[in-house]
C-alpha cells in the first residue's frame, strides 16, 4: 500500500469516526429534548369566561394537548371531574383548568328540604351572597295591634344556600306591600321542615325579609332573647 493509498484510508476512517460522532450528538440532542419536554397529555382550555358560581360543563373547555411537565400538580386532565361543579371565581378565556379553581355544588341532605324565595337585590345580596354559604334570615312584622312596636325576628339561623339565582327584574305593584326594590335575587335554600315553613310565613306576611351573611368559621349561636328585637330594647 503506498502512501497514497494509506493517506485514503486514514481519511475515510476519520469521516466514519466524524460520521459517528455526528450521530451520536444528534442522539444526544433528541434525548435532551425528550428530557425537558416529555410525554404529551390532555389538558382543557376555557372557550369563554365563566362567572363565579356558574354551573361548570364539559362544552365549556377544549381539549388541548401538551407536555407533562409542563402542567401543575393541580392541572384538571379528566374533564369529567366538572360534573356537578361551580366555578369558584372568575374565570377567564384561555386558562387552563385547575381543580382549585371548581368546587362541588351544594346539595341537599337527608331530612332537608329546597325553598327559594325572592330577595330584594339592593338590602338582601348586594353580590356577596353565593351557593354554599351560611345565612341568618330576618324578617320585619308590623305590630299586631295598634300602638304595638314593630319587631325584627330572626326567622332562620344558619340557613345553607344552594343557589342564587339571576337579577330579576320585578313587575310593577307585585311587592308593593313588602316595599321591595324594582330587582330581587331568588335564592335557593336547604331547610329542615319547621325552618322551611317559617321562611313561607316570612315571605307571606313580613313587610321585609333580609339576609345576614355568616362568617367562616364563626360562632352563630343566637341566644333565645336575642331571636326577637324591639326599639324599646335600646332605651
Amino acid at each position: 500500500m503506498n502512501s497514497r493509498q494509506r493517506r485514503g484510508v486514514i481519511l475515510l476512517l476519520l469521516s466514519v469516526l466524524c460520521a459517528f460522532g455526528a450521530f451520536a450528538g444528534v442522539l444526544s440532542v433528541i434525548s435532551d429534548v425528550n428530557s425537558k419536554v416529555g410525554p404529551e397529555v390532555s389538558a382543557y382550555q376555557l372557550k369563554s369566561d365563566v362567572a363565579p358560581y356558574t354551573a361548570l360543563s364539559t362544552g365549556q373547555f377544549k381539549k388541548i394537548t401538551m407536555p407533562k411537565r409542563w402542567l401543575s400538580t393541580n392541572a384538571v386532565t379528566d374533564l369529567s371531574e366538572v360534573n356537578g361543579k361551580i366555578a369558584v371565581t372568575q374565570l377567564r378565556k384561555g386558562s387552563l383548568l385547575q381543580s382549585d379553581m371548581m368546587q362541588k355544588r351544594p346539595e341537599l341532605q337527608p331530612g332537608e328540604q329546597e325553598i327559594a324565595i325572592m330577595i330584594d337585590a339592593a338590602t338582601g345580596v348586594a353580590g356577596k351572597i353565593t351557593p354554599g354559604a351560611t345565612v341568618n334570615i330576618y324578617a320585619t312584622f308590623a305590630g299586631e295591634q295598634d300602638g304595638a312596636p314593630s319587631q325584627s325576628k330572626v326567622i332562620v339561623s344558619n340557613a345553607k344556600v344552594l343557589d342564587v339565582g339571576k337579577l330579576t327584574a320585578l313587575e310593577p305593584g307585585r311587592d308593593a306591600k313588602s316595599n321591595m326594590g324594582t330587582e330581587a335575587v331568588p335564592i335557593t335554600f336547604a331547610l329542615n321542615t319547621l325552618d322551611t315553613q317559617r321562611i313561607a310565613y316570612a315571605e307571606s306576611f313580613a313587610e321585609h325579609v333580609r339576609l345576614a351573611l355568616l362568617a367562616s368559621g364563626s360562632d352563630s349561636t343566637i341566644r333565645p332573647g336575642d331571636r326577637t328585637y324591639t326599639l324599646d330594647k335600646d332605651k
